[in-house]
């Protein structure tokens, strides 16, 4: 894992020094944002038009914020309208690679070897951590954004002509509820795992650990309630949170040393689970070998043998008891 500084490669793990051995997750880099009109949304500097074919996605299967985006491209119908690079689920010394070997794909824009050679591609002189997922704009040659949760919005409501526009993850009516929800899952849960797994001191570890059961332990108690997290409908929040839970078991009680209770042993978390894995288009967004290969075989500072665990053994498509409360109109 490194980061460009001034438009220069350095192979640099977190700094953790400062911060009392916690994890600090930089903030994205680029947040501008896709309208129906091209022009600049409220805050943003550029405008970007909503247009089919301009825009593509690259992502990596093993990241969670990533996949956040191929959940959304999925569900929206907008395969045909958004194309899609996976960069190999190895990340070395150079960072994301574009390796074509394992169901990675490759830079299929401009056949290049490094993901931080897009970055560079828009901005020369960019400093600060190459992530993905990168919403890139091949008219303009150059990155809208590479944040996730803006990202995932643009995809919900930006391309309706083209895609499923009955579909609303982010109702206007729910918005105040799916951000309360966000507000805990974020940093408790889905940072939290990685709070705990990078963090370089015992207190910090323990105290991203205390965050990440004790909100699991409120969502475990919400959803003995309602089949969602916001009541009878799959909004932005479900999904947002689905990412971190399929990874749990598998990667993150382990390696992130999450391990005071699996997802296996909260029941309605993991009926949820299993009930949001089936919905039609989700399962093929997962994929458990890239997972367990990116972050047992990249993090050699926590897993330095690289070896990758057989188990466990997971079964998404077993029956889930989320019928029981009321389905969505």
């Amino acid at each position: 894992m490194g980061l460009l500084v001034d438009g220069k490669w350095v192979d640099r793990w977190y700094d953790t020094k400062d911060s009392g051995g916690r994890f600090v997750r930089q903030q994205s880099g680029w947040r501008d944002w896709i309208t129906a009109d091209g022009k600049p949304a409220p805050g943003r500097t550029r405008g970007f038009k909503a247009e089919p074919g301009r825009y593509h996605l690259y992502v990596s299967l093993a990241c969670p914020w990533a996949h956040r985006t191929l959940i959304f491209r999925a569900l929206k119908k907008l395969d045909d309208v958004i194309s899609v690079s996976v960069v190999h689920h190895f990340m070395g010394e150079k960072g994301w690679t574009f390796l074509t070997d394992d169901g990675a794909t490759g830079d299929t824009l401009y056949g290049l070897d490094f993901l931080h050679q897009i970055y560079t591609k828009a901005d020369p002189a960019y400093s600060g951590r190459v992530t993905v997922p990168v919403l890139w704009d091949k008219k303009e040659q150059t990155i809208v954004s590479n944040e996730s949760s803006e990202i995932i919005r643009m995809l919900n409501s930006s391309f309706d002509e083209w895609g499923d526009a009955s579909l609303d993850l982010y109702p206007q009516a729910l918005r105040g509820e799916i951000d309360v929800i966000n507000d805990l899952v974020y940093p408790a849960i889905n940072n939290g795992v990685y709070r705990a797994g990078f963090a370089t001191t015992q207190e910090a570890y323990e105290e991203a650990f205390k965050e990440l059961f004790g909100a699991l332990d409120t969502l475990e108690d919400r959803l003995s309630r309602r089949r969602y997290l916001v009541g009878d409908w799959l909004t932005e929040a479900d999904w947002r949170l689905f990412t971190t839970l399929v990874r749990f078991d598998p990667v993150y009680v382990g390696h992130f040393k999450c391990n005071l209770r699996r997802i296996a042993d909260y029941p309605n978390l993991s009926n949820y689970l299993r009930d949001l894995f089936q919905v039609p288009g989700v399962a093929q967004t997962v994929n458990m070998r890239h997972i367990k290969a990116h972050y047992y075989g990249s993090h050699a500072t926590i897993n330095p043998t690289r070896i990758i665990p057989v188990g466990p053994e997971v079964d998404h498509l077993a029956a889930h008891d989320r019928n029981r409360f009321r389905k969505a109109a």
